[in-house]
């Protein structure tokens, strides 16, 4: 399953580097799916198939450019963020601070841009996502990287960076998010 998901994430950036939209419209749905087949295969908890499926959906969502579709999408991302929540610990409080005030600073650069009927919308979901990334750091390193790369990865969205790099970090967030959590309840036992 990995390796179908390693094929189907080089398909979809391959897509994007050569602008094929219908390319990556037929790619980028696939990824989850097979992420979560993976955490199938592995006894990953349903917490995380749930958080893998709201991706899914979040994912085709985003492939309009509409503007519900991209708030429709945003509360199926914040949903999966929910989930991974928890399958969390609650992160040490000097890595909570840290990554508040990230939040904030990125908040505070983003807001003048930020059209004003997204503002509260972007802010709330970006404080879960932040709160998500920081739980992140309970689970291992692999974890850890997969909460921070998933922070950047919607950080490259709203600057609005190429989606070669989005795709990116993203995929990289979501792989190291579900190996990271399958291999820390692998050591520890633990059965959410």
């Amino acid at each position: 399953m990995l390796a179908a998901f390693a094929l189907a994430t080089a398909a979809d950036l391959l897509a994007l580097l050569a602008g094929s939209h219908t390319a990556h419209a037929v790619a980028k749905p696939l990824l989850m799916p097979l992420l979560a087949a993976y955490a199938v295969a592995n006894r990953g908890p349903r917490l995380l198939l749930a958080a893998l499926l709201c991706g899914w959906a979040g994912d085709v969502l985003l492939l309009s450019d509409a503007k519900p579709a991209f708030l429709a999408g945003m509360g199926c991302f914040a949903a999966g963020h929910v989930c991974y929540l928890a399958l969390f610990g609650r992160p040490k409080r000097t890595t909570a601070a840290a990554y508040a005030l990230l939040w904030a600073g990125t908040i505070a650069l983003l807001w003048p841009g930020l059209e004003p009927g997204m503002r509260i919308p972007v802010t709330a979901y970006s404080l879960l996502l932040t709160a998500m990334a920081a739980a992140a750091t309970t689970r291992g390193p692999r974890a850890a990287a997969g909460g921070a790369l998933f922070l950047l990865s919607d950080t490259l969205i709203i600057t609005g960076a190429p989606g070669f790099w989005i795709m990116l970090t993203y995929a990289a967030a979501q792989y190291a998010l579900a190996s990271g959590l399958l291999r820390y309840r692998e050591r520890t036992a633990i059965t959410t």
